[in-house]
This record gives structure tokens, sequence and C-alpha cells, in this order.
């Protein structure tokens, strides 16, 4: 199976900055587009963004548009996710996911992103 690990998250004041990595490991397929998503407590998982295999392809939720930049790593097995001007209602559980087929079937284990007033 392929597992997808989280790293970055911690607690920022309003107005800094993150920066999220995910990268994948055990069986991997030869391209496949990985996203970002969070879960802030009673909310449901919302789309943060996404990137293609290659990087050409980028997608960013509204709310995120300016702030956050989704980038891909030489071996196109690690995403990361450049969070800046963070704010408040920022803060929430953040995942990658890896899509294969035009589904997201892989989810990492969540990175918390807690961002203060």
């Amino acid at each position: 199976q392929v597992q997808l690990v989280e790293s970055g998250g911690g607690l920022v004041q309003a107005g800094g900055s993150l920066r999220l990595s995910c990268a994948a490991s055990g069986r991997t397929f030869s391209t496949y587009g990985m996203g970002w998503f969070r879960q802030a407590p009673g909310k449901e998982r919302e789309f943060v963004a996404d990137i293609s295999w290659s990087g050409s392809i980028i997608s960013y939720a509204d709310f995120v548009k300016g702030r956050f930049t989704i980038s891909r790593g030489n071996a196109k097995n690690t995403v990361y996710l450049q969070m800046n001007s963070l704010k408040p209602e920022d803060t929430a559980v953040y995942y990658c996911a890896a899509e294969v087929s035009g589904s997201y079937s892989y989810w990492g284990q969540g990175t918390q992103v807690t961002v203060s007033s």
C-alpha cells in the first residue's frame, strides 16, 4: 500500500507562515496527483489545493488563493504546501492525499495547524 506522511504543522500567530510537507512511501504509481485537505472541529473535510503529477495543473480553494502555494518535489512523491498570511480560521488538521484514477484513494494521518489571533 501507499503511505502518506505529513509534517510541518504547528502553532503560529496570525499573519505567520508554515510549510507543510507530505512524503509518499511504499507502493507508488508512475503518475498521480496529490492534494491537501483540511478539517476543522465541527466541520466537514474541505479541499485546499491540488497539483498534478507534472506540476503543470494546480487548483486552489477560493479561501486560500493568494496565500497558499502547492508544489511537488523533484522525486514527484513529495508535495509541499507553503502557507502564508495565516488566519485563525485556517486552524484545522491538514491531510495529504494521493489521487489515482480520478479519486483520492490514499490519505495521510494529518498534521495539526493552529493559528492564534
